[in-house]
């Protein structure tokens, strides 16, 4: 799961990506990597993982990822190659959602004025501005391959009649201002001929309200008008203070529990926003467990047994004979594989099983 993180310049983008790449560092049991200098994955916290632990004996626990991609800087014209307008387009292709950090603060803790690039603090018309320069990028590659299109579904090639059938949905509404996600699309070869086109404004988006250190929870007006602003447009919300994310990043478990209580806040931004993303981009977590490691692993609800092994090594899919499956929950009850087998648990699944979200697999393939 990947996801970049996008907003204007002054608003904490660059401060929320440290704090929360840091804070991925300092968790359990998990390798910190900083891909490149502006990529970090981070673990995403999952208490299922030690309820496995208290239970099956391993080496050890490593829990599902997010790939966080601090992405350039955008300003408004990005979509003509301003500043690093060209930059940010091309990462931002590549992400599976996006999170954009939204100013909802009127002065810097401690009171420090920070100039807003607009000259006013506004979070819904810095949300149009990004949005906007989506739209716009998005138009010119529609504009782009519309002509190629054409000529192609001249010839019969039903991939371009797919292609341009999606075009020719998608593009008024970019024209008149509305991103590509609003366009309902059910043709599958539409689906998945959009795809091959790489539109941004395609992609979901969570919004993190940068809140002040008196507005931990997002109360506060600006905060509620982005929390309105995604409940109208689907999107999901997320308040976070920059420098109360950058300041726990740096503690001890022990330390952070008691800042949490001193601050009023239930669990860390990181908490709050993997399981956002999470729903946003309709995930849920299966695990695999033995002597060597506990695992989560990321699938989409819905998702096949054979497909899910696959998520493991395309090996496991395409040998795919039957998966041993029980839940989290048969764990807390029965302590153990052994005695889930003798109470009848332990369930043996095909190849038309939907996985559920809690699921501990075995999985039997032959390759």
């Amino acid at each position: 799961m990947k996801a970049g993180i996008v907003g204007l310049p002054n608003v904490g983008k660059s401060t929320l990506f440290n704090a929360l790449t840091n804070a991925g560092a300092l968790a359990a049991n998990y390798p910190f990597a900083t891909i490149d200098p502006n990529v970090g994955v981070v673990p995403i916290p999952d208490q299922r993982l030690d309820i496995i632990g208290e239970h099956i004996a391993t080496q050890k626990v490593i829990p599902a990822v997010l790939e966080l991609v601090d992405i350039a800087g955008l300003v408004r014209g990005a979509s003509k190659g301003e500043g690093k307008g060209n930059a940010f387009l091309g990462h931002i292709r590549d992400v599976d959602a996006i999170i954009q950090v939204v100013r909802c603060f009127e002065k810097a803790p401690g009171g420090e004025e920070i100039t807003h690039v607009d000259g006013t603090v506004d979070p819904i018309r810095d949300i149009m501005t990004i949005e906007q320069e989506l739209i716009l990028s998005d138009l010119q590659t529609c504009e782009s391959a519309h002509a190629k299109a054409q000529r192609a579904a001249r010839g019969n090639d039903r991939e371009a009649k797919a292609r341009l059938g999606a075009i020719e949905k998608i593009q008024p509404a970019l024209e008149d201002g509305r991103p590509a996600r609003s366009v309902e699309i059910t043709d599958p070869d539409q689906i998945r001929a959009l795809k091959g086109l790489g539109l941004i404004s395609m992609k979901p988006v969570l919004y993190l309200a940068n809140v002040s250190d008196d507005d931990v929870n997002g109360r506060g007006p600006l905060a509620a008008r982005v929390r309105d602003h995604a409940a109208t447009v689907g999107a999901e919300m997320v308040p976070v203070c920059a420098k109360i994310e950058s300041e726990l990043s740096e503690l001890d478990a022990e330390d952070k529990l008691e800042m949490l209580g001193d601050m009023g806040m239930d669990e860390p931004a990181l908490n709050k926003l993997a399981h956002a993303a999470y729903k946003l981009l309709g995930y849920q977590s299966y695990f695999t467990a033995g002597e060597k490691e506990i695992r989560a692993w990321t699938i989409p609800r819905g998702c096949k047994a054979p497909q899910a092994a696959g998520v493991i090594h395309t090996d496991f899919e395409k040998g795919f004979i039957r998966v041993e499956v029980y839940s989290v929950a048969d764990l807390q009850e029965h302590k153990t594989e052994k005695a889930i087998k003798e109470a009848g648990k332990m369930r043996v699944e095909g190849k038309d099983y939907t996985m559920q979200d809690s699921d501990i697999c075995h999985f039997l393939f032959n390759v």
